[in-house]
């Protein structure tokens, strides 16, 4: 299926626009494609602004062609994904027939899973199923099935097996065996992982949670773990994975395993023999089995006898677990409970996820045989990987076909990019196994004489090198370093390539795999490149970092596509022979024409523009706002390079600036209503003086927010006309938009254009005497750039000391390890575990007892595998010496002066905790450690023993391919949402989940997105229980393909609290947040501003249950934290303040409830005024406290008086209602709104769409005047400003910040 790539239609970059409107708005929903209102970043400008390069970009993006008919397939595209389902009969022997719903779609391939995977069929494997009488095709689409209707009869039919149907079935069966058994999830196999969930749901939420609990008005058990209270200074890791109670296996064989008598020898073949098993029943039975072409029989063989003969009774059966449930009443009975349990599970629990989650703690477990995973071993699965037919699979063509799909309209682009995903996410598993067998020295090199760095390896199709620089290559660049970190660019590289998708343009498939202190590329191999040598291979760019360069017309053509989204220039550079070479990325891309005819490009290292704050150049100098910080400053590499969220941050900056430039421009042409233009130089701002710290100068910042709006509109009509070209744009108008381009540095004076020269000081590239004035601007935007990173961006971020700390003890570890022979693995990271964070002065190394014996041997074997050094100069390394380095790795490589020579200084200095420290590093480095409590304070013993080390895991990094029509439908979807229409969004948002899952599958990191955000709507439209279902799935997802731990699984947590909350199941929501706030802990400590939000939640539930005291510990810790992160006077605060004082007023001490509200009454006064509601609000609030003081005085000064005689009145003690609780809880946690009936919803939508029309027609009008008006616009114009109509922004509508 090998395309010639000339004969492709070229299309423009499918990421470039992706016309907001074609795909997302196509629906004919209202404004579904109403672009954002600054959407002109390079990659993201209308139609009208790329005319100017017309003949370099056809006018088709996706293969849509534009206009009408693009927009009517979309409508229909939709549908079709939707296609109505139906049911068949399904008649499988020995059960009932039974109903099942399934989709056009499906391939018939699919019914096959949903049987393999039901309790009462799920022993089979080896079928097929009958229509009719006709046998269908495995692979074929049930609408393509004839006469497969509703109600269709569908038979299964046995099947013979073969060896290869015969392993398949036994795998299948030792699965289902271990379906319950985490160990695979701990051990980071077969992409299973970690979910806790159901431990503190107690199974299942929805219908049946409500119907357990009632409505748990019982008295509940409240109380928090000690170890999770504020201030507790206990941090224990064992809670991290509580004890599942379905993890105590039920045994149903002792013993499953591949008997010693395979294969069956010549004259058994003959009579159908395809292998033998061998069983230890629960009872203790050892029976032998074969397995025929028949089905599964008894044999007469023992262990040390070989004796094929039927046994009598042989109990012949098509089933493994049929033949199983007859010899064996244990596994009859133990085997139905397993399968009731397994389908008892959330799906959630049990679908393997895209790519493997490492845990980096795990409980001690039983080492159990297991024939299946035994075999794995020894075969490393390659004979027949994922059950692909023809052995190995070729990643290449593979990774190439699927790009080559058709994607004209949305069926096309699913099936594509569905492909797509699947073989990306095979190939990374694949590679992540062929490089940790490099590293463990299970792969013959292709060069083996060499030595071991330059050795280099390929395993199952996969090419792998190891990141050295072998032949000085990167010697100019900083050597191994550079080669360290050149991968990471590379494959950052392929998947910027891979996201602009240009049609005829090929990466290769790229995994780096960080193993055992090694860094391993893993690339699929281009056709013929090794029979070539690389010079004759490259056709376009340098081997040799620019000395000798060449170029191409095709690959120049190819590459120009992806110039605009990627912002990168088209440019020349000189080759040795002083000729002038035309390029299109930077000199080290290097262009090879596969023997398949495609055009590849790699070694992407140098994407994206260098970062100038970390390359010294002689003789230039940077913007003052880089000199005074320190910069430049000289790194150990020269690679460093911007990232591509801060090229399009700088790029949209400087949009703004241009946008504004312009407005200022022509207001101030409109202002003096004289004739000679107001040029730049001398009415606005000059190019020099375009700072990026002050994009707008004083007379823009003054305009007044309506005036500027309008303004800024005009300037992009205006910008619209000018580019198109029509002549109708008067000369002035022409001049305004010149002088503003020149201003940004564009690189188009009729259009805002910003594009970058890669190769601009890149060491041994040298450019043309004819393009020095571009060269020269060039240089002059890289360090506007470099100026932005530091003024703009880096302020918003908060360094982290302990990432400081723990990324400079990786770099450490990673050469550490290097040095480290396999035996002496767990005892070298124990080690450096205790010299890191044990408090233990001197902790000693244990060298492998054989260690002497080892350095003999060694002495002969010139060509160990990397990992086998004889090197154990890691056992002399102290704490002393180990924190002297991690402070001295802190301050060479990020500039930063660590104030602790110990791990105890630096918890006490920085307010660190070792548990912290522990999960990073671990994390960072793929350590996995035994999960049990370590005493690191201890200064009598190590806190590490070498029996605590269990594992160490590979650290992958990899392209993660998109699904880019189910993200646009997400995006218009929380556009939607923001604008108010919650219906619609809703709408849009469940069918991003369709076209997501078309493409993931189930599970995915974006999927997890979109069930949150469904969650949260069905909430707020007053829909409890399908939110507690889309969160439920959120936190599983979260849990099993972020980690169990992850930050983002907190959040999750805490968000579905708060529905079980509204859904009246207290005990779960608080058990809930208990969990959550142990993670936190674990994960950040006490002291962080997202801990004020989690405790307010606490303290609110336990408000609500009448826990006073408890409740009041979690609500002033939150306020605590607030006030130490927003400042005393931040609207937060005094929130905080009015939580508090409900409490107090609760337990009647309302001497300290009026002392926090009258604090909260102060906040919202001076920030609000006194006519704001929250001020109003807090006023009544403090007068009621007031009456209830006094009244409470009364009654204690008459019983003062008249003793117990007194008559007292009944004081009123408000114990909180449920709902005004949970008004509260709605308020903290950014839902501004609850509808109260369908009816409110409807008056609120019917009011937006009526302002949405007055907004409409006020623009409009405005069009009619005359186009360079500069009066204010009317008075709705500040809320155009936002990008939400004025319904988003009142207190009563619904909401969804936070």
């Amino acid at each position: 299926m090998v395309i010639k790539t000339d004969e492709l239609p070229a299309a423009a970059p499918a990421d470039s626009a992706r016309e907001h409107g074609s795909q997302t708005g196509g629906k004919g929903r209202p404004g579904a494609a109403e672009p954002p209102s600054v959407m002109l970043l390079n990659g993201d400008c209308p139609e009208s602004l790329k005319k100017e390069d017309g003949a370099a970009e056809p006018p088709r993006e996706n293969g849509l062609d534009e206009g009408e008919p693009g927009d009517e397939t979309t409508g229909q595209e939709v549908i079709v994904i939707q296609d109505t389902g139906f049911s068949v009969k399904i008649l499988a022997p020995g059960i009932e027939p039974f109903s099942l719903q399934v989709s056009p779609q499906e391939m018939v391939q699919e019914i096959h899973q949903v049987l393999m995977d039901r309790e009462d069929t799920c022993h089979r494997t080896c079928f097929s199923l009958h229509l009719d009488g006709n046998m269908l095709d495995h692979f074929s689409e049930l609408r393509s099935v004839e006469g497969l209707q509703e109600g269709s009869v569908l038979r299964v039919v046995e099947e013979p097996y073969t060896v290869r149907e015969a392993r398949i079935h036994v795998r299948h069966v030792r699965d289902l065996l271990k379906s319950l058994d985490p160990s695979d999830a701990f051990n980071g196999v077969d992409c299973n992982s970690l979910s806790f969930l159901s431990v503190f749901t107690d199974g299942d939420l929805g219908d049946s949670g409500k119907r357990k609990k009632g409505l748990e008005m019982d008295p509940i058990d409240c109380t928090p773990p000690e170890y999770i209270l504020p201030g507790s200074r206990e941090r224990p890791l064992c809670p991290l994975q509580p004890q599942n109670r379905d993890w105590k296996p039920l045994q149903c064989l002792k013993v499953l395993t591949m008997s010693g008598w395979n294969p069956p020898p010549g004259n058994r073949k003959m009579h159908g023999d395809l292998m033998y098993l061998f069983v230890i029943t629960a009872e203790d039975r050892q029976v032998s089995i074969t397995a025929s072409t028949r089905g599964f029989y008894l044999n007469q063989s023992t262990a040390y006898h070989f004796n094929p003969k039927p046994a009598s009774p042989r109990f012949l059966s098509h089933s493994l677990v049929e033949l199983l449930n007859q010899i064996s009443p244990t596994f009859k009975k133990n085997f139905a409970v397993l399968q009731k349990k397994r389908v008892q599970r959330h799906p959630f629990e049990r679908i393997a996820t895209p790519f493997q989650v490492y845990s980096w703690t795990a409980p001690q477990a039983e080492h159990a045989m297991d024939c299946v995973r035994a075999e794995d071993a020894y075969t490393s699965r390659l004979g027949y990987e994922e059950h692909i037919p023809g052995q190995t699979r070729d990643w290449n063509e593979e990774l190439q076909t699927t790009r080559e799909l058709p994607r004209k309209n949305l069926p096309e682009r699913l099936l594509r990019e569905r492909a797509i995903f699947k073989v990306h996410s095979d190939f990374t598993a694949a590679a992540t196994r062929g490089a940790m067998a490099v590293i463990d020295g299970n792969v013959m090199a292709i060069n083996p004489s060499e030595e071991t760095k330059m050795q280099m390896f390929i395993w199952n199709n996969i090419f792998f090198s190891l990141g050295f620089d072998v032949r000085d290559h990167y010697k100019d660049f900083g050597g191994d370093v550079a080669a360290y970190v050149a991968p990471t660019n590379d494959l950052n590289g392929v998947r910027t390539y891979n996201a602009v998708d240009v049609e005829g343009l090929y990466t290769l498939g790229t995994v780096v795999v960080d193993y055992r202190g090694y860094r391993v590329t893993a690339q699929s191999i281009i056709p013929g490149i090794l029979e070539r040598d690389q010079e004759q291979s490259v056709i376009y760019g340098s081997i040799d970092f620019g000395k000798t360069v060449v170029s191409h017309p095709r690959y120049l053509e190819l590459l120009e596509r992806t110039s605009r989204p990627l912002k990168i220039l088209r440019h020349r550079v000189l080759n040795d022979r002083d000729e002038e070479v035309e390029l299109c990325s930077s000199v080290e891309c290097k262009g090879i024409i596969g023997n398949d005819g495609r055009h590849y490009i790699l070694d992407l290292l140098r994407t994206f523009p260098p970062d100038l704050n970390f390359l010294p150049v002689s003789g230039e100098e940077l913007p003052e706002e880089c000199t005074r910080a320190g910069f430049p400053r000289a790194h150990r590499h020269k690679l460093c390079c911007l990232r591509q969220e801060l090229v399009d941050a700088f790029v949209e900056h400087r949009y703004l600036l241009f946008m504004k430039l312009a407005a200022l421009q022509l207001m101030q042409q409109k202002a003096s209503k004289v004739e000679n233009t107001t040029s730049l130089e001398n009415g606005g701002l000059s190019p020099s003086e375009s700072k990026p710290e002050d994009p707008l100068g004083p007379e823009v910042g003054s305009q007044e927010e309506g005036g500027s709006a309008s303004g800024l509109a005009k300037v992009k009509e205006l910008a619209e006309t000018i580019a198109s070209d029509d002549g109708t744009a008067d000369p002035r108008s022409r001049e305004v938009i010149r002088n503003a381009c020149k201003a940004v540095g564009s690189i188009s004076s009729t259009a805002f254009d910003i594009r970058f020269n890669p190769d601009i000081f890149s060491p041994g590239v040298r450019f043309p005497e004819s393009c020095q004035d571009e060269v020269r601007d060039q240089k002059q935007l890289l360090k506007d750039a470099a100026a932005f990173l530091l003024s703009c961006q880096i302020p918003g971020l908060k360094i982290g000391i302990g990432e400081l700390i723990t990324r400079s003890a990786k770099h450490i570890f990673k050469t550490y390890l290097q040095g480290v022979e396999l035996s002496g693995l767990s005892a070298a990271i124990s080690h450096f575990l205790n010299c890191f964070l044990s408090s233990y002065p001197n902790p000693v190394a244990h060298l492998p007892a054989d260690e002497l014996l080892s350095k003999k041997r060694n002495k002969r074997r010139k060509n160990r595998p990397p990992g086998a050094a004889d090197n154990t100069a890691w056992a002399v390394m102290t704490p002393q010496e180990l924190w002297k380095n991690i402070c001295q790795e802190a301050k060479n490589y990020f500039d930063f002066s660590l104030e602790c020579d110990s791990v105890d200084q630096a918890v006490e200095t920085y307010g660190l905790q070792k548990i912290t420290l522990l999960r990073e590093i671990s994390l960072k480095t793929g350590i996995q450690i035994l999960l049990k409590e370590y005493s690191f304070d201890s200064r009598h013993k190590p806190a590490f023993t070498e029996e605590d080390v269990l594992n160490i895991f590979p650290v992958v990094k990899h392209v993660n391919p998109k699904a880019s029509d189910a993200f646009h439908f997400f995006q218009s979807g929380q556009a939607k949402v923001q604008q108010g229409f919650l219906k619609e969004g809703c709408e849009l948002i469940n069918e991003a989940l369709n076209l997501f899952n078309n493409v993931y599958g189930a599970m995915h990191v974006e999927i997890c997105a979109c069930l949150r955000l469904l969650a949260r709507l069905h909430y707020i439209m007053g829909d409890y229980a399908e939110a507690l279902s889309n969160q439920q799935k959120a936190v599983l997802m979260s849990e099993r393909v972020m980690g169990i731990e992850h930050p983002n699984t907190i959040q999750e947590y805490m968000h579905l609290a708060l529905y079980c909350f509204a859904s009246s199941q207290l005990s779960t929501a608080l058990s809930l947040l208990y969990r959550a706030r142990y993670l936190m802990l674990l994960v950040f400590g006490e002291d962080h501003p997202e801990m004020a939000l989690l405790d307010n939640n606490i303290g609110l539930v336990l408000h609500g249950v009448m826990e006073y005291d408890l409740s009041l510990r979690f609500l002033e810790n939150a306020l605590a934290v607030s006030t130490k992160y927003h400042g005393p006077k931040a609207l937060k605060v005094a929130l905080s303040h009015h939580l508090v004082a409900r409490v107090y007023e609760s337990k009647a001490e309302f001497r300290s409830a009026l002392q926090h509200e009258k604090e909260g009454y102060t906040i919202y006064k001076t920030q609000l005024g006194e006519d704001h509601e929250k001020t109003k609000e807090s006023s009544e609030y403090l007068k009621c406290l007031t009456q209830q003081a006094v009244a409470l005085q009364r009654t204690m000064n008459e019983i003062y008086r008249n003793g117990s005689s007194a008559n007292i009145p009944p004081l009123k003690f408000t114990a909180p209602s449920m709902a005004s609780v949970l008004e509260q809880l709605n308020v903290i946690n950014g839902i501004l709104f609850i509808p109260l009936s369908q009816k409110d919803l409807e008056n609120l939508k019917a009011e937006v769409a009526r302002r949405h029309q007055l907004q409409e027609a006020s623009k409009n009008r405005d069009k009619a005047e005359e186009p360079m008006a500069t009066e204010p616009e009317p008075a709705g114009a500040p809320e155009d400003v936002g990008s939400q109509p004025q319904a988003a922004k009142d207190p009563s509508s619904p909401s969804l910040q936070g």
